[in-house]
């Protein structure tokens, strides 16, 4: 076996990426982006999405695209689920509470979780749990600097 690196590498399971990106709604608010200073990742890592990882499979350094990520595939469709109901005296009485404020909560794990409020009332506030872009379709735009093999790992499908 020879040290020679493969060149063109496409992204896939066993890949270390980077890339630069930004992230948009499909009306062209600008959600994110890396600038000019390049993102990495590497394949499974968690630090993408599943559907914005699997948009980018096969693409190789030097790559330009503009790839639609439909809601389902970005932050998922809003769940009724994770809007809540507390009780407005589960809050501190001074405390300045808005339609639009996000919040941090603790969870039954006592892990932080981010809410915004939709609604106050005198006994109720209403919160909203789902991720902000949830339901959103997405442009996510990236160039890939470069894409090395770091595993012999093969992508599995679950029969």
């Amino acid at each position: 076996m020879s040290n020679e690196k493969i060149v063109n590498v496409p992204i896939g399971p066993g890949t270390k990426v980077f890339l630069t990106f930004s992230l948009s709604l499909v009306t062209g608010e600008k959600i994110d982006s890396t600038g000019t200073t390049p993102a990495e990742f590497t394949v499974g890592d968690g630090k993408l999405l599943p559907g914005f990882e699997k948009a980018l499979f096969g693409m190789v350094a030097g790559a330009n695209n503009s790839l639609n990520i439909p809601a389902e595939a970005a932050f998922g469709m809003p769940q009724e689920d994770n809007r809540q109901r507390i009780k407005r005296s589960q809050f501190q009485s001074n405390m300045a509470l808005a339609e639009g404020l996000m919040m941090s909560f603790a969870d039954a794990q006592n892990a932080e979780l981010p809410g915004v409020i939709t609604a106050v009332s005198d006994d109720y506030v209403d919160v909203d749990f789902n991720h902000p872009l949830a339901g959103k379709d997405l442009i996510f735009d990236v160039e890939i600097m470069s894409v090395e093999q770091v595993s012999n790992e093969i992508l599995r499908v679950n029969q």
